[in-house]
């Protein structure tokens, strides 16, 4: 079992840095370099994906944000000043939509075809992604149900899975997979589609184990997570993707 345990904050001025922050800025930098390098691997023009990443952030937050106050706490949708506190509560698969959307309007502003930097995304994502994870693990903001779990963390009032770590498990492992197809050249042109398959069915099972017994417990329709249908659309994503002719890069 982990012990429970809570990094300090670090005051700098007049902005309190936590861990959190720090573990996502350098997610979404090693996730955002990742990604470029691999496009220019594959002979393509990384300045998109370089150039897209401030405007994919800022729509994470903006859509992520609206998605956790107003379907993981739907009462808080009533106070605009909650509505306006962006930096307070965040929904991943929030994020993920307002990133996605964010990533078609500038590709096709652009007139980039965004389907033939798939791949390069597919790599770059995970790792990015799972370096956010362990910044929630770190901070525990996703407890799950009481356990006696050899992983589990030793809340206060009994021991719990931590859905931030195991989904930073997770996705370390489909990143070691996308990587090494990636590598081999299997499957080009549809890692972004395996991805969405392995990530939304890893999400929609984990998230059983959420918890319902605390305070700020999550919102459940029909007995579901906001993100259990969203894992559902990225399962049915993924597989027509994995269906379709696969988007080729020139290299």
């Amino acid at each position: 079992m982990i012990p429970w345990f809570e990094p300090p904050a670090l005051q700098v001025g007049p902005i309190t840095v936590q861990a959190f922050g720090v573990m996502a800025a350098l997610g979404v930098a090693t996730g955002v370099r990742t990604a470029a390098w691999a496009a220019q691997r594959r002979g393509l023009d990384p300045r998109p994906i370089l150039d897209f990443a401030i405007w994919g952030v800022l729509a994470g937050i903006a859509v992520g944000h609206l998605v956790h106050v107003g379907l993981y706490h739907p009462d808080e949708i009533r106070s605009p000043r909650r509505v306006l506190e962006f930096w307070d509560g965040l929904s991943s698969i929030g994020g993920l939509a307002g990133g996605i959307g964010a990533a078609f309007l500038f590709f096709r502003i652009r007139g980039v075809p965004l389907g033939r930097y798939g791949d390069a995304f597919a790599v770059g994502m995970p790792t990015g992604w799972g370096i956010a994870r362990i910044g929630c693990f770190l901070v525990h903001d996703h407890p799950g149900r009481l356990t006696r779990f050899p992983l589990a963390v030793d809340f206060p009032g009994g021991a719990r899975h931590d859905l931030g770590l195991y989904e930073a498990i997770v996705l370390f492992a489909i990143g070691g997979l996308l990587w090494r197809l990636w590598t081999r050249r299997r499957l080009e042109g549809k890692l972004l589609g395996l991805l969405a398959l392995l990530y939304g069915g890893a999400r929609f099972l984990l998230d059983f184990l959420r918890a319902t017994d605390v305070a700020y417990a999550d919102a459940r329709y029909a007995g579901l997570t906001p993100a259990q249908y969203g894992s559902i659309l990225l399962l049915a994503w993924g597989a027509w993707r994995l269906g379709r002719p696969p988007v080729i890069s020139p290299g």
